[in-house]
């Protein structure tokens, strides 16, 4: 299916939402195809929402090169570990944890297969998903410091926010249509 059919599946209580994808896919002129799309399947997977995953996904798939799609699916898999860690060691009190090396691999984000800015970008947005305040600063300040500017990182967030909530809806609506 499709993006559109995506929206028709949105109940008309949600019509917010139903606009909102519309405007942060559908009409996102200020994202790169790339970036655009890599936000919107690395999103997509943070969000755990089969029904948007299968929407979204083979269009993701034909407007991304390969090595974006492997790589965007890299973001959504690499920041599910580190949200959940970052988050943690930032909520627990004892300031020690924040000294103890991580020990945990994360090579794919030294070397992701594709521009580092829109792999960070990715990142940014299914932190935002995954609510890792720590995640969101780290990779905020490396999109900063390498020009990106304020309009295209909350675009990013905007994306993340929609499918998030579009997710939630629609699993919430299946699970009461029993």
């Amino acid at each position: 299916m499709s993006l559109d059919a995506l929206k028709s599946a949105i109940p008309d209580y949600a019509k917010d939402l139903k606009l909102n994808l519309g405007s942060v896919i559908g009409n996102n002129d200020k994202l790169t195809p790339q970036q655009l799309w890599g936000t919107v399947l690395a999103t997509t997977i943070a969000s755990r929402s089969p029904i948007v995953l299968r929407e979204l996904e083979p269009e993701a798939k034909a407007q991304l090169s390969p090595e974006a799609y492997n790589a965007a699916k890299a973001a959504a898999a690499i920041m599910a570990m580190n949200n959940v860690f970052y988050r943690t060691r930032h909520l627990l009190s004892d300031p020690e944890y924040g000294t103890l090396r991580a020990g945990l691999r994360m090579n794919v984000i030294g070397n992701p297969g594709v521009e580092k800015v829109d792999f960070e970008l990715w990142s940014l947005a299914v932190s935002a998903v995954n609510g890792c305040g720590q995640c969101l600063d780290s990779h905020e300040q490396v999109l900063r410091k390498a020009g990106v500017d304020r309009e295209t990182v909350q675009e990013a967030f905007k994306i993340a926010s929609v499918v998030q909530a579009v997710g939630t809806t629609l699993e919430s609506e299946a699970a009461l249509a029993g």
